[in-house]
């Protein structure tokens, strides 16, 4: 008879083989979620780190924007180890992910960039307005991180990123792209744009034989789409929306309220530096105005002259390119000797980055500025603005003609002359106290300088107003004075016909 098997013993004989067959076998058994398992089928077609994504370092920032301090603009750290830092240093390694927010501190037009990890907030304009930027720098080194609107960046708005570590073994073995030149494509002209040139004979009458007096001006900083040229605008800042801003006149040892009003429509700070001011900036000191907001402050005239006043807000340069500047007129007591016509003119320069004559909406260019390689030169705003008939110059023979020229520049001094005209009288340097020099064919007038040219017009005709730094009548700058009346020949007559094809 066949005795049976023990079905307990059948068990533990099989458990133990098992164990003892796993024991001695070199296998390794792994337990992974599923999709480690997933990724860990594509070993043999190509290496892939799991735990990259795991070990990723996330180093955060926040920066605020700060105007008012040393530097004039920059950023300063919000919390952390940067808390309170101007411009703070920010460090990361290669590799991690680097997330920075920018909160705008004021209502003006900042942002924040960094060109080589291509990595922009884009433009914030309200105030307490934020946005975060996050990427991932893929190779060592210092780059600059700063403020894009023009001037910024060069008054201190910008600082440092450091990145250590090594580059990524993409970037050391990527292969630059080819460069292609592309030329630019310039944006239509603005269909709504407006004429920002003051017409010349628009200024204030003569104070006159008065007592000194408190006076109140209210200037206007607006940001408007001028027109530059025909088919071509651009964007300005201007004192009133016109350039040059509203001639002030005062008389010596008047007492002037100064308001400066920011128009809700602006992106960026204004102010004001009057050259008649003594005080600390001209009174810009008191006047960094914000868009929406209004600054005061009241100063005494001490000397008379004919005197520049222009934005002070960085960068300055920038602020006077774009138009904002204008002439304070301080009377000596009595005031000035009659005339019968008075103008006012400013020359400056306008710095874009399309050739001159391009069509369309034209840009800035800072970098141009610096370089001082103006596209433009204009009187009173635009290029040839004096020459149209609604903004040209008229008069009469057997008038005084009296003219306040000025030059806003912001870089380029002004050989100031009236082809066909000798100026009988020329108040050097805008001094009203100093013997007029006379007689005077052309005048020097400095970047922020100004004069006053008095001359009598004895012959009928068109006559040009130039700066003798002739080449800069191609880019712009001329205008037109016409005398009517009857010829004179016993000062000017000949047999031949007129020939206009010069000048």
């Amino acid at each position: 008879m066949n005795k049976q098997l023990n079905p307990n013993l059948v068990a533990i004989v099989l458990v133990g083989f098992t164990v003892l067959f796993l024991a001695v076998l070199p296998i390794r058994i792994e337990f992974a979620t599923n999709d480690v398992q997933a990724q860990a089928t594509l070993a043999n077609t190509e290496p892939v780190q799991v735990a990259q994504a795991e070990n990723t370092k996330v180093v955060e920032y926040t920066l605020r924007t700060i105007t008012g301090q040393m530097p004039p603009m920059a950023f300063i750290g919000v919390g952390g180890s940067i808390d309170g830092q101007i411009n703070p240093p920010l460090i990361a390694d290669a590799g991690d992910t680097v997330r920075i927010t920018l909160i705008n501190g004021d209502p003006v037009l900042h942002n924040l960039m960094i060109d080589e990890f291509n990595a922009t907030t884009g433009d914030l304009l309200l105030q307490e307005q934020s946005a975060t930027i996050e990427f991932a720098p893929d190779k060592p080194g210092d780059f600059v991180y700063y403020c894009s609107t023009p001037g910024h960046r060069e008054v201190g708005m910008w600082g440092t990123l450091t990145i250590h570590g090594e580059a990524s073994s993409e970037t050391v073995s990527a292969v630059a792209p080819a460069e292609i030149d592309v030329a630019p494509t310039v944006p239509p002209a603005v269909a709504d744009a407006t004429s920002i040139v003051r017409n010349p004979a628009d200024l204030p009458a003569p104070i006159g034989d008065r007592d000194p007096t408190n006076v109140r001006v209210d200037l206007n900083a607006i940001e408007v789409n001028g027109i530059l040229s025909d088919g071509t605008t651009y964007r300005y800042f201007t004192f009133d929306g016109a350039i040059p801003g509203p001639m002030i006149r005062t008389r010596v040892g008047d007492t002037v309220e100064m308001h400066i009003h920011n128009d809700t429509s602006s992106q960026l700070q204004h102010s004001i530096d009057l050259h008649a001011v003594t005080g600390p900036g001209g009174g810009a000191v008191y006047t960094q105005t914000n868009p929406g907001e209004e600054t005061a402050f009241t100063f005494k005239t001490l000397a008379p002259g004919v005197f520049v006043y222009h934005c002070a807000t960085p960068s300055v340069a920038h602020h006077i390119a774009s138009g904002m500047f204008g002439l304070i007129i301080v009377e000596p007591e009595g005031g000035l000797p009659p005339v019968d016509r008075e103008f006012y003119i400013m020359q400056s320069e306008i710095y874009t980055t399309e050739p001159y004559g391009t069509q369309g909406n034209l840009t800035f260019n800072h970098e141009a500025m610096l370089n001082e390689q103006p596209q433009y030169f204009v009187f009173n705003g635009a290029a040839n603005a004096l020459t149209a008939d609604e903004n040209a110059l008229h008069a009469n023979v057997g008038e005084t003609v009296r003219i306040f020229f000025g030059v806003g520049g912001p870089n380029f001094t002004s050989s100031f002359h009236v082809i066909g005209e000798i100026f009988d009288r020329v108040y050097n340097y805008g001094s009203l106290t100093t013997p007029p020099m006379t007689d005077v064919q052309t005048t020097l007038v400095p970047p922020g300088g100004a004069t006053m040219v008095e001359f009598t017009l004895e012959v009928p005709g068109r006559y040009i107003l130039v700066d003798h730094a002739l080449a800069r009548l191609e880019r712009g700058l001329a205008g037109y004075l016409y005398a009517e009346g009857e010829d004179n020949p016993d000062i000017f007559r000949s047999t031949g016909e007129v020939d206009t094809a010069g000048h």
